[in-house]
């Protein structure tokens, strides 16, 4: 079971960018999906996440103008990012709760960073 993110870049303020991860391989189910940030010198935070249901939760930084989604049939989540702030400016990480065909034991996987920068 890997994640795959993609589509981080360079934005300029007001600007936006859209993420995306996919999970691949021997794959059960999955259950919340979501997003996580890491700027420099600063803990990992979560930005969004959403469940198989789709019920989701953001970080008080980002409601209003981040919307988390996924498709389940791709198995594939999406973070678009409206209007950036030079603060967004971080590596993004996606991770899911995933039950693999087998072992068939529930974990958390982390996709590889993606960089969003926003700057002038």
């Amino acid at each position: 079971v890997q994640l795959q993110a993609s589509g981080g870049g360079l934005a300029q303020p007001g600007g936006s960018l859209r993420l995306s991860c996919a999970a691949s391989g021997s794959i059960f189910s999955i259950n919340v999906m979501g997003w996580y940030r890491q700027a420099p010198e600063k803990q990992r935070e979560l930005v969004a996440s959403i469940t198989s249901g789709g019920i989701t939760n953001y970080a008080d930084s980002v409601k209003g103008r981040f919307t988390i989604s996924r498709d389940n049939a791709k198995a594939t989540v999406y973070l678009q990012l409206n209007s950036l702030k030079p603060e967004d400016t971080a590596v993004y990480y996606c991770k899911a709760q995933i039950q693999p065909i087998f072992p068939p034991a529930i974990a958390h996987y982390w996709g590889q960073g993606t960089q969003v920068t926003v700057s002038s």
